[in-house]
């Protein structure tokens, strides 16, 4: 029960939560309280001290108002609301006192400073400081940490904040950074000179609130005010995180997270915040024909002409498509593959999610839902590794006294987990159990892709949804390819699965599908934007805009459709998926029937109305499957390495490195005789 109290602030009455903080209860009132160490996904710290506010009648000086609650404070002698004043002179000599502390051992590090232009020192300095100083004595200085590729230091900078420190410790749950020493001897550091083994390290960079951590990839290339930004969804994962996309010219500077409490909060993973340098290499910026045995350029025209004249003359044609292909190319690409009798399928990672029952394939719950649950079984999933904001998100809860359990491969996920086993076996021994409490507090069933994969894949979701029944748990699907369900609410699917679906075909449509290995004798059409696997087996390859360069819908693992923003143009004479398939439709000579985004855009939510819903999870029918019977044998983890997951990320020189780390450090160390 919310307990309601009234406040006074600057002489404004307002009614907020007694639980709330001072800071907290200004915001509500529309008052800009400074702060540097306070940051409301993170503990609280206390420790800047410059969100001072002056409480009248209390004691004779300023309160911090991050540590303190609205029902701390007593009531006028009268029983008038308690009154805070942000604005007095108290508050305003304190604020500058506070300033002045911590600009004595800064350095004037600003026009060389990556930080400058998004400094929250800067911009304080200049609304809360003074326009002299008194500090006569040598500057402090501090020496740089090595916390790996990622991030660079500059720890004179730092302010002692211990933003980075909670946030590895609390949210990324790895245990390398902490604070040493006392007084002016107090840093920063890593635990002996470590650098950071968390694929969510790179947040360290937003939280800074000075320039002591900065994106070392992104150094001295760029200036803020210098770059295009522009507001879009990763797909990197299935988790469909909110981020900008900041351009200069037609290059991709960096990529930053967006907050959207339903998705990812304010955080992203290292391959979502770092792949843009795989935006620029290994791209595939002109068609190409394959002849006598070689790959050589060719015309727009010879292409798609040999596209058409192989689908035309197909006995068997299928179309795949890949994990980062959005809805409207999926859409395109069924319309034109099933309108020359063909067939197309998406689960290339062979899994056996069924088409048309989407509490199979996307479950009933959302992703906010693990905030509140008490109990999380995971099943043949590794979320650190497939969705780590979302595995953070499970961490939450665990803090909050969540109980997890794990059906598949042991794996350090920054929590404590209850390991009910590796196999089939296990999942069938939680069916029936006695859970007792469990089934009165709020839980959730977790399926991940390893669970799915093989030719029980659909028996093993029947248990799940079984079980997910039988303890009132609300059930989720956990994908790794962005595309994925986009794909499955269009029907993109194929009888008996992609298997059944290559099995005969002479002609393969690739629609960006580089996980899979298309067997010899097929004559392969491939479209997509990188040079990876599917372009080297490919007979014709027609070049394609990747998830930056065009505008495109995406429907994430919990069933929300949201939408990519183009943030800049596709290299060299590559197009948009849509527009390639329009084009190749005509060549074809079934004209599909849309000339603009906007035209198959219409048509698709006339087809799929629910996809019109931008931003919004839909209610799902709970239509369980019928309970089959499940083979023998461990899940797998369907991701091996989180860094070379998809083309974009294969082409990065920088995940290549961190995948080549993270190897490293996962290797055993031996010591020296």
């Amino acid at each position: 029960m919310t307990d309601l109290r009234k406040i006074n602030i600057n002489g404004e009455v307002i009614e907020v939560d007694g639980a709330m903080t001072l800071i907290q209860a200004c915001e509500v009132a529309g008052v800009e309280i400074p702060r540097f160490c306070y940051h409301e996904r993170l503990s609280i710290a206390g420790n800047c001290r410059m969100c001072l506010v002056e409480v009248v009648g209390g004691p004779p000086k300023p309160a911090a108002s991050c540590a303190m609650q609205v029902r701390d404070l007593r009531p006028g002698p009268e029983g008038q609301p308690p009154e805070v004043k942000t604005n007095s002179p108290m508050v305003k000599k304190a604020r500058e006192g506070v300033m002045e502390f911590l600009l004595i051992n800064h350095p004037l590090d600003c026009p060389i400073c990556d930080q400058g232009g998004e400094c929250d020192l800067q911009d304080q300095a200049m609304a809360y400081g003074v326009d002299f100083s008194r500090y006569r004595e040598p500057k402090r200085a501090s020496t740089d940490l090595d916390l790996g590729p990622l991030v660079e230091t500059h720890m004179t900078r730092c302010i002692s904040c211990t933003r980075c420190v909670r946030f590895t410790t609390e949210v990324a749950g790895i245990t390398q950074m902490g604070q040493t020493g006392r007084g002016e001897d107090a840093e920063i550091t890593s635990y002996l000179g470590q650098t950071l083994s968390s694929n969510m390290q790179g947040n360290i960079i937003d939280l800074c609130p000075v320039g002591a951590l900065t994106s070392k990839p992104y150094a001295f290339t760029a200036r803020p005010w210098e770059l295009t930004k522009t507001e879009t969804i990763d797909v990197m994962d299935a988790l469909g995180s909110n981020i900008r996309v900041d351009t200069k010219g037609r290059e991709v500077m960096r990529i930053l997270p967006r907050n959207h409490d339903g998705v990812n909060e304010e955080w992203i993973s290292d391959k979502t915040r770092f792949v843009w340098d795989g935006l620029r290499r290994q791209r595939l910026d002109r068609p190409y024909v394959r002849e006598n045995m070689k790959l050589r350029p060719a015309s727009w025209e010879e292409a798609l002409g040999k596209a058409a004249g192989a689908i035309k003359g197909a006995a068997k044609l299928t179309g795949l498509i890949g994990d980062l292909v959005s809805v409207e190319a999926a859409f395109a690409l069924k319309a034109l593959v099933e309108g020359q009798g063909g067939q197309v399928e998406s689960r290339t990672d062979g899994t056996k999610l069924p088409a048309g029952n989407r509490s199979a394939y996307v479950g009933t719950a959302q992703i906010e839902d693990i905030d509140t649950a008490k109990f999380i079984q995971l099943i043949g999933t590794n979320p650190r590794e497939e969705a780590p904001v979302l595995n953070a998100r499970i961490r939450k809860a665990w803090l909050n006294g969540a109980q997890i359990g794990l059906v598949g491969e042991a794996a350090d996920l920054t929590y404590e987990y209850a390991h009910v086993g590796t196999n089939r076996a296990a999942l069938a021994g939680l069916i029936g159990k006695n859970y007792g409490a469990v089934l009165e507090a709020p839980s959730i069933v977790i399926v991940g892709q390893g669970a799915l994969i093989g030719a029980d894949g659909a028996a093993v979701l029947s248990q799940a949804m079984k079980l997910a029944e039988e303890t009132g748990s609300k059930f989720m699907v956990l994908h790794t390819a962005a595309g994925r369900v986009g794909a499955l609410d269009i029907g993109a699917t194929a009888e008996g699965g992609v298997e059944a679906a290559l099995d005969g075909a002479d002609v393969v449509f690739n629609l960006g599908a580089d996980e899979i290995d298309i067997a010899a004798g097929a004559f392969v059409i491939y479209q997509g934007s990188h040079g990876d696997r599917g372009a080297h087996r490919a007979d014709v390859i027609l070049p394609a805009a990747a998830y930056t360069e065009e505008n495109a819908l995406f429907v994430n693992t919990e069933g929300r459709p949201q939408l990519a923003m183009r943030a800049g143009f596709a290299p060299g004479e590559a197009k948009e998926n849509w527009a390639v398939l329009r084009a190749l439709s005509g060549e074809v000579g079934r004209v599909l029937p849309y000339d603009s985004l906007a035209q198959l855009r219409s048509s698709l939510i006339e087809a799929h109305p629910h996809l019109a819903a931008i931003d919004e999870v839909a209610e799902n029918e709970w239509t369980p499957l019928a309970l089959s019977n499940m083979g023998e044998g461990d899940f797998v983890t369907a991701l091996r390495d989180f860094y070379l997951s998809n083309p974009i990320a294969r082409a990065s020189s920088l995940m290549a490195e961190l995948s080549s780390l993270a190897k490293a450090q996962n290797t055993e160390q031996v010591a020296a005789e």
